[in-house]
């Protein structure tokens, strides 16, 4: 079967994810439009093909202990010199951001393995443009600012194309009971007669 790219992660929503989208194309950044705005949670990982199943049950375990969190992004941060990435920041929600990317990792898991540096929730907005670009991302988006609820994150493949296709998304606190939508937009379990306070 080969050998599948995979990553996992926090997608941003509209209208947040699309403008970020087309601000990065904008900055010069060709990799734009094959990369949904994101959070992430796993790095691009190569893996066998025939994991997928079990790597999917691992992810789906990792959701059922999650829970629903605020997040906010607010203004902008670089990694240079030490990587060539202009981001938005992560002010809230970045501790539940950590949890979450640990368990996916665990080592008792299909996804183990280590980071090329140390976990930062972060919204990639330039990497590996001229510095000029790079400067003009921190500058411009410097005011940006965006909140909502994480009802979720997702699996993801790495296409020949070199985009990032969503195969699977996987919703906090498990899946198989009825579900409705509150006023901040995350699913709930619905009540039953047989719950008990």
């Amino acid at each position: 079967m080969g050998t599948v790219t995979l990553g996992v992660s926090i997608a941003v929503p509209e209208p947040y994810g699309s403008l970020l989208q087309q601000r990065r194309a904008g900055f010069g950044d060709p990799a734009a439009h094959g990369i949904p705005t994101h959070v992430t949670l796993l790095p691009p990982t190569e893996v066998d093909a025939a994991r997928l199943p079990e790597i999917r049950a691992h992810l789906g375990r990792v959701a059922a202990a999650g829970r629903a969190f605020p997040m906010r992004l607010s203004g902008t941060g670089t990694f240079r010199p030490l990587s060539p990435v202009v981001f938005v920041q992560v002010v809230e929600g970045g501790s539940a951001c950590s949890w979450l990317q640990e368990r996916v990792r665990d080592a008792s898991g299909p996804l183990v393995r280590e980071l090329q540096f140390p976990y930062h929730p972060h919204v990639t907005v330039a990497h590996g443009i001229p510095d000029a670009a790079m400067d003009r991302a921190y500058e411009e988006l410097a005011e940006f600012e965006a909140a909502w609820t994480v009802c979720s994150f997702a699996l993801y493949e790495q296409g020949a194309d070199a985009v990032w296709r969503k195969l699977h998304t996987y919703e906090f606190g498990g899946a198989g009971a009825a579900k409705t939508v509150p006023a901040q937009g995350c699913p709930v379990d619905e009540p039953t007669a047989t719950t008990t306070p």
